[in-house]
Parts: C-alpha cells; structure tokens; sequence
C-alpha cells in the first residue's frame, strides 16, 4: 500500500497486490455460461450393470451405473452438464483440491414411493447449503435451481438402482472440488461439481439401531469462528484418529466435546439430541444450538419440526399427543447430563445416512452413561421421517418426485 499525506492507506491497486492475488483477481473476471439443465448432455452406458439384491449392499461401496458431471473456468463459466458412465475424473495434480482442500459435498437419498417413482428428502435444503459451503471456501457460485433439476434427472436415469425395499434408498453424493492448477495460495476459480450414487440399506447394519458414543475431549471437531457449520471435507480426515480410538475401546461413535465445560457438539458425522422427563410428564427434546460448531443438519431441522408439531399439528406414531415434546436449542454439557439422573431417558443421533439412531451408552472419563433401551421418541421420529422419505405419509411437500 501507500500511504496518504493525512497518514492513511489508499486502497490496493491489482498491480500494488502479491503476485498469486494479483494473477487470481486477473483470472476470475468472468462473464460466462450459468449452468443450464437444457443443455445436458446424456452420454449412457451400453453395458448396463445388474445392480445388487438389497442385503448384499454395503455403504458406499457400490456405485450405480451414471455420474453427472459439470465444470467451471473463469474465462467460459459453467460448461455443459454431462450424464455419463461412471469413471475416474482426470484433474491436474496441482488442482488446488488436492493442495488446500476447496471440497465440500452433500449427503442426499432417492427413495422409491408407492407409486413406484423416486423422490427425493427436502432436496431444497441440501442445496443451500451446499452453496453457503461453497461460499465459506471462496469456490465459484452455484445456481442451486439448476443443480437440482439435473439431479433429480440423474435420479431418473438411476432410477432402477433403487432398492424397492422399506428402509433401502440410493444415496446421492454431489460434491464440489476446487481445480484450480496452480500451486498458489489462493481460492480456487476453477471447480468440478459431480454428482455419484450409490444404493444403501440401513447404515449401522440391518437389525442394528442403538449406537454407543466415546466422549472426546482432548481432539476437537469445530471451534468457534471456524468451518464446523459447513460440510466440507476438511472437517473429516482430522476425526478419523479419534474414531479408531474408540473402536478400538468398543464404542461405535466419537461424541465430540469442545472447551473445559466439555460442551457436547455433534456425534460422529451426526446431530445429537437427548430426552429428559420433566415432572408434569411431558418430555423435554434439546439439542446443542448453531451456533457454528454444529453442521446444520436436513435430519435436524426435521426432527425439531416434527417433534414441534407432534402436539399441535401432527402426533408421532405410537406418542400420546397429551404428552408434549418441548424443543429447546440450548448449550448442553456432559455436567448436564449427569445431573439429569434418571429423567434422562433417551439419547440418539441423527442424520442423512442414519437416520435416527438411539444411543445405548455414552463412555466418559472411563465410566458408562447407561441409557434404557426403551426409545419411544426416537423410534416415534424415525418412523415418521421414514414413512414422509418412502412417500407413504404426505407432510409439507418435504417428499419431492424427480419428475
């Protein structure tokens, strides 16, 4: 910079910048194409595979036959969507992707309703929130419309990769990486959005529910003021140490903490929520706050929703609609849920690929937080999302048909 005679900086000409800044501001100037779902592509396979019966799927380790794929460069903007056979992508190795992790993904589920057509879970909030992600990491602006007309066109294509079996779905995963080649320090102007799916049966296992957790204190997920409330990749690698720990120790999952309070944030890759019995009978649902540390979750949102509306609107299957569900988004601590006693009588986690899963026990400071095994809530939560996702109860257009 240089300074005025009233000893204040003016501001930066593109020259007066860094040299990686400078050649980024040059680049990024771009007046090309938005992405448009008129001009798909469809490149399909000849060889058609026969996709798996629906007990021999493992998560994420079958793929169905097509991918969708789209790019970004400053000079043209987005380039016509593709709809091809499944295979590797060719990148640069100085795609920025693989240097400063610009990557973020989504987790989405077809399911077949009883009509026998796919629909898809509150696709809306996948892509807001895909495209705030996108935004947190400076990668180029996506047009969230347009993305989800192509992909539920992928979904109709895929359509017989479907498991025609309740609590069976194909799971989508759109995802967005930087490509910029060049190894300067500096946001990605080029990116790749692809979109892969791959068929799924329950994600803990068929006949598996209850989960155990392993409280984690000395490895932190998400701090303040950093990326916990966005679902980029690089949130996942640094949590794969601790996992193995409490694997190795019997536990399913890794309860995160953060701060000497040891504030409770997510569960694995998953919302927390707990149940506390008040003394008029009614039921007490809390889940920690966004509060930035916490990844806003589609399967959250749906739970407070349901659980709001259970009294008033719409009783969950097998709950008494006298006895009230009162949410609340508050800070919650492992002090806290010591102090509830006995009138904590559920805990369960929640999200995209698991749904809802009760926890059984939670290990702490090499001690066991034993939970009753009776789940009435969650159990109550998970059919009702369920029976809304397999299009066999209608509730707020939350099951949208890939038409």
């Amino acid at each position: 910079m240089t300074a005025n005679t009233n000893g204040n900086h003016t501001p930066n000409e593109p020259s007066q910048l860094d040299p990686v800044s400078t050649q980024y501001l040059k680049e990024n100037k771009s007046s090309g194409s938005v992405l448009d779902p008129s001009k798909l592509i469809l490149n399909l396979t000849k060889s058609p595979r026969t996709p798996l019966q629906p007990e021999d799927v493992v998560f994420g380790q079958t793929f169905s036959d097509h991918m969708l794929v789209m790019s970004y460069e400053p000079e043209s903007g987005w380039s016509a969507p593709i709809l091809q056979p499944y295979q590797p992508l060719t990148l640069d190795p100085a795609s920025s992707c693989f240097q400063y992790c610009p990557n973020l993904f989504e987790g989405m589920k077809a399911y077949l309703g009883p009509d026998g057509e796919p629909r898809l879970f509150r696709p809306n909030l996948n892509m807001k929130r895909m495209k705030i992600s996108a935004e947190r990491v400076a990668l180029p602006s996506i047009d969230t419309d347009a993305l989800l007309t192509l992909i539920k066109k992928l979904v109709a294509v895929e359509k017989r990769w479907i498991p025609n079996r309740p609590g069976y779905s194909l799971y989508l995963r759109p995802t967005m990486i930087g490509t910029r080649p060049s190894l300067g320090v500096a946001a990605s102007n080029h990116a790749m959005i692809y979109v892969i799916c791959s068929p799924t049966g329950p994600y803990f296992g068929a006949g598996t529910r209850s989960i155990s957790l392993y409280a984690v204190y000395d490895s932190v997920r998400s701090w303040p003021g950093g990326t916990g409330g966005y679902k980029l990749g690089l949130n996942y690698a640094p949590t794969f140490e601790p996992q193995r720990r409490a694997a190795q120790k019997g536990y399913k999952q890794v309860l995160w903490l953060l701060g000497d309070e040891h504030k409770i944030t997510e569960a694995g890759a998953m919302n927390f929520f707990i149940v506390v019995k008040r003394e008029d009978g009614d039921l007490d649902l809390m889940t920690p706050p966004l509060d930035g540390t916490i990844l806003p979750g589609v399967t959250r949102d749906s739970v407070i929703e349901l659980a709001k509306a259970h009294s008033e609107e719409t009783p969950l299957p097998g709950l008494p609609a006298s006895q009230r569900l009162h949410v609340h988004e508050r800070t919650l601590t492992m002090g806290d849920l010591r102090a509830f006693g006995d009138n904590f009588v559920e805990a369960f986690c929640v999200g995209t690929a698991a749904i809802v899963a009760p926890v059984d026990r939670i290990g702490y400071d090499d001690q066991d937080i034993v939970l009753p095994s009776n789940t009435p809530v969650a159990d109550a939560l998970h059919e009702r999302i369920i029976s809304i996702q397999e299009g066999r109860f209608e509730w707020r257009d939350w099951s949208v048909k890939c038409e």
